[in-house]
């Protein structure tokens, strides 16, 4: 009876996909700064990314990969979150073995796992996911397993965004009326 249910509520998963709207939260990192999507979407596209352990081959491959581009997430106003069920001190050590310069999320309680429904059936495991989630927290790319690994396809999906400045504001302010 356990199996069945297990695998019902496996088939019956309720993970998040591209066109949907993110579920929102708010997390602290290892650091103890806060991210709050809802916040975090208006400043340009957020890859979340949800790997199983820290300082295993697949997870080191793919976090350092993120590393390396870095620089091409935040040329788009893009933000990186790397969620797993470890603890705070051991993403502290992952996170620094790496020199990776994104947000590493303790979720050792699986809360963010579970409302994202990426958990490991059983084991208390983020299944492999990235998410990429753009301004109204609408989901914009979801890749899973061997695809989560590989950072391209969610870095090309994050949208160049311009920022807002002052001057254009102004530019999209009304003119004043002209003296005739």
């Amino acid at each position: 009876m356990l199996t069945a249910t297990l695998v019902a509520g496996f088939l019956a998963g309720a993970t998040p996909q591209a066109g949907e709207v993110a579920p929102d939260f708010t997390v602290q990192d290892t650091s103890g700064k806060s991210h709050s999507l809802s916040e975090m979407v208006k400043q340009g596209p957020v890859i979340l990314a949800f790997f199983p352990k820290a300082f295993t081959g697949g997870c080191t491959k793919e976090l350092s990969a993120y590393r390396d581009r870095y620089k091409d997430v935040e040329k788009l106003s893009g933000q990186l979150l790397a969620v797993s069920t470890d603890d705070a001190a051991s993403l502290i050590k992952f996170k620094d073995s790496l020199k990776a310069p994104f947000a590493f999320i303790p979720d050792p309680d699986a809360k963010l796992t579970n409302l994202y429904d990426v958990k490991m059936p059983v084991m208390n495991l983020a299944n492999r996911y990235t998410f990429v989630i753009g301004e109204d927290r609408k989901i914009l790319k979801v890749d899973s397993g061997k695809d989560a690994v590989d950072p391209n396809g969610a870095i090309a999906s994050c949208p160049l965004r311009k920022p807002k400045t002052d001057a254009a504001a102004k530019d999209a302010a009304p003119a004043p009326d002209a003296k005739k």
